[in-house]
């Protein structure tokens, strides 16, 4: 099996997948959506909401805001994120502010709600770490592939911001390959 770099920009990522079957290929795309760990704001705390939607509603669409995850942590680590903001305006992703300048919001434009004249919302949210089998707002990427041939595969990578792309591709393969070495060691049992 051989990798080669075709793109990596930005948030995206192109290589070539050669001399390896569709079943490998297809792991490697699902490891990529479902198995890298990533932070997302999974528990809020509302202080006030006097806008037109529901705290859950609110709780749901901030959840899915990407969240930065740097190397270094794991699922014993929370990070709080708090939000004070009055109407009339739109809140946006960017006006959600962290306690750890290392793990912030990853994209600042994010419309979560539109408060209006006299309308408060004040809430926490605590970041955790999970993966994409637990919950859609843990997946890091989009992932997918085109078969060019029997063997050969163009696969197409682009993040959602938590990380890079190559770093979700490092995890990725990384994590394919801790599974082998467990399912080996079980084998030989």
């Amino acid at each position: 099996m051989k990798i080669d770099m075709l793109e990596n920009k930005g948030n995206y990522l192109r290589f070539k997948l050669s001399g390896s079957d569709y079943s490998t290929a297809n792991a490697l795309r699902r490891m990529l959506i479902n198995s890298v760990d990533c932070f997302a704001i999974d528990k809020v705390t509302f202080y006030e909401n006097n806008s037109v939607m529901f705290d859950e509603y609110i709780a749901h669409r901030i959840g899915m805001v990407p969240i930065t995850t740097p190397k270094g942590y794991n699922e014993k680590d929370e990070v709080l994120f708090s939000l004070e903001a009055e109407g009339p305006k739109t809140v946006y992703s960017k006006d959600i502010e962290s306690k750890d300048k290392e793990v912030k919001v990853a994209n600042d434009d994010i419309p979560i709600i539109k408060l209006g004249a006299n309308q408060r919302l004040k809430f926490d949210g605590r970041a955790v770490i999970g993966h994409g089998m637990k919950s859609s707002k843990f997946q890091t990427c989009i992932a997918t592939y085109k078969q060019i041939d029997e063997k050969n595969y163009d696969f197409y990578i682009e993040s959602f911001g938590q990380m890079p792309p190559a770093e979700i591709f490092k995890r990725a393969v990384s994590i394919i390959n801790s599974e082998l070495k467990e399912i080996a060691k079980e084998m030989k049992k």
